[in-house]
């Protein structure tokens, strides 16, 4: 009965064999996770246009739950980079605002269990490999752009309410062109000592692991954390001798709590649904691609296979429940689940222990948290882009057939320039219809003009002679799916050939492995076409499962089923008969 079940958490199974030694390794697997997961869940709160701590608690409560419920062993989840678009757009946006962005996640999560509960696990891995690279890099390169301001120190003048002119971080369009726009008029406000600061934190990213590399404890320490100690004990220190010293920190900006908020249930109304639906769509199918795309690496690296739609399920509930506490949307981390894995964690005991460390630097470290620069986060944003850019996998991509490059480049500028629901469902219809091009490409349709080798024809019955073709008779063989589009081919292929209109065309199925609905309308319009110009329609060699579609459609009631026949000799018998009759 268990094998039947869609929800199957892998948490119950791995207790079935923990002892004290795995408990170990999860225990430490747990506490680096939470520590590489804290400067990363700040960064993306802040750059979603939400507070610090509403990174914490997503990672703290989805983290939670997705090792809790989910159809995976090691899988990490909580906030990532590829939220950010998504969700700055909606917060920024006054007619949704934080409400919206509450009720889209909510929605989302819902999208997501009814994804698992109805088994679409499997179908989301389907989704072209170039639509993903295309609007991941579209992501990355969105994520760069808007911490341009802050790598740059770029601020703006304004007029406070008590009429005194203020200086103030710029406030850019929510637009790629508009926000490099915007950068460019105010390029005269850069500010060097941000500057520093982010390239700094840049390069303490890239080297400290080499640095590190060979002490013990020191090389677990993520390079953003190191970024961050240093960048900020630096700033305290330069603010500290020079207090008119211009570095913008997480304390100037924000004001951050630290305890998790009380649960709060939204108003949802049906005008927020119906407007909000096509936004939770994309949250729902993004988080569902990262989730099962990470779930599916760490599988090849622990040498163990997870349950799609548990997995889907358990980031279903994730993204209903950790809304309610504020968090934002979550999904499952490769990076941080690659984390998990190359420290020892086997089991999601070391997600949930992840959750509790973060949850303890909430309620004891946050209020220290206000004195990181705002650089510095911005400086952790840039690595993160060209991590999540794959410019390397772009490129090579870039060398596929046409029709792949179409998809992926088009995915990536509407990624870029417009939003990221826009570019998924561009990028699936154009995939769509591509992949329909190809599928027509395969069905071919020849004309058989004189005669029929016995050798040859699998469906000859009668005679094992050649089969002669009476003249007034087309043989037309079709080689593929009959669907649309290949009804027209018929007469195409008799004007190429120059041939006068045949008395009697007839029409070979023996290898037409399925007829759709829209290829039989097209079949009964070419019979209906055929008839009225005088053309007698005869169907050879209909497959059983081909016969008993057209049986259930109707078709029967437009054309005698004595002229739909098993075998090409009796088709061409019936095709003797009629043109006997006709003289």
């Amino acid at each position: 009965m268990q094998k039947n079940l869609v929800f199957k958490p892998r948490l119950f199974e791995s207790l079935k064999t923990y002892n004290k030694e795995t408990f170990m390794k999860d225990l430490m697997a747990g506490i680096i996770v939470g520590i590489v997961a804290l400067p990363l869940a700040i960064a993306f709160g802040i750059a979603s246009g939400v507070s610090p701590e509403k990174g914490i608690i997503t990672a703290i409560v989805a983290g939670f739950l997705i090792s809790l419920l989910g159809g995976t062993k090691i899988q990490i989840g909580g906030p990532t980079g590829a939220f950010i678009v998504i969700i700055y757009g909606i917060v920024t946006n006054p007619e949704y605002g934080v409400q919206g962005l509450i009720v889209a996640t909510i929605l989302a999560g819902v999208m997501l269990v009814l994804l698992g509960l109805f088994k679409m696990g499997t179908v989301i891995k389907f989704i072209p490999y170039p639509i993903i690279i295309g609007f991941t890099a579209g992501i990355a390169l969105t994520i760069f752009t808007t911490q341009m301001g802050d790598v740059l120190g770029l601020t703006q003048e304004s007029m406070s309410k008590s009429g005194e002119l203020i200086t103030e971080p710029l406030k850019t369009p929510g637009d790629f062109i508009g926000k490099w726009t915007c950068y460019f008029q105010h390029i005269d406000t850069f500010n060097l000592w941000n500057c520093v600061m982010a390239i700094g934190s840049i390069l303490i990213i890239v080297f400290s692991p080499k640095v590190f590399s060979k002490i013990p404890v020191l090389n677990k320490i993520p390079g953003s954390l190191y970024a961050i100690l240093i960048i900020t004990g630096v700033v305290t220190i330069l603010k500290a001798n020079n207090p008119d010293l211009h570095i913008d920190t997480i304390g100037d900006r924000f004001h951050i709590q630290s305890q998790l908020p009380d649960m709060v249930v939204p108003t949802i109304t049906w005008d927020m649904i119906r407007n909000l639906a096509p936004i939770a769509f994309t949250i729902a199918i993004l988080g569902a691609i990262e989730s099962l795309l990470s779930a599916a690496v760490a599988d090849g690296v622990i040498g163990d296979r997870h349950d799609s739609n548990t997995e889907l399920i358990a980031q279903g509930v994730a993204n209903m429940v950790t809304p309610l506490f504020g968090g934002i949307p979550a999904t499952g981390a490769i990076a941080r689940t690659m984390t998990n894995i190359n420290n020892g964690g086997r089991t999601p005991i070391a997600g949930l222990i992840h959750a509790v460390v973060l949850l303890l630097i909430l309620l004891v470290l946050m209020p220290y948290a206000e004195y990181i620069p705002m650089a510095c986060l911005a400086g952790v944003l840039v690595v993160v882009s060209y991590n999540m850019s794959g410019w390397r996998t772009f490129k090579g991509l870039l060398k596929n057939p046409k029709s792949d490059v179409t998809v992926l480049l088009v995915t990536f500028f509407l990624t870029v320039i417009f939003d990221l629901t826009v570019a998924i469902e561009a990028g699936l219809i154009i995939a769509c219809a591509l992949f329909i091009k190809r599928v027509m490409e395969t069905t071919q349709i020849s004309v058989i003009e004189k005669e029929i080798d016995s050798d040859k024809e699998a469906d000859m019955h009668v005679s094992d002679e050649n089969l002669a073709i009476p003249d007034g008779c087309a043989v037309y063989e079709i080689n593929g799916p009959f669907f649309f589009g290949i009804a027209n081919k018929f007469d195409e292929l008799q004007s190429n050939i120059g041939h006068v209109r045949p008395k009697v065309r007839i029409i070979r199925m023996r290898r037409v492995p399925f007829i759709d609905s829209t290829g039989i309308h097209n079949l009964i319009n070419l019979i209906e076409m055929n008839h009225a110009d005088g053309t007698h329609i005869i169907l050879s060699g209909v497959n059983e499962k081909v016969h008993k579609q057209l049986e259930k459609s109707g078709f029967y009631k437009i054309m005698d089923g004595n002229h739909i026949c098993p075998h090409i000799d009796i088709a061409l018998e019936r095709a003797r008969e009629f043109l006997a009759e006709k003289k």
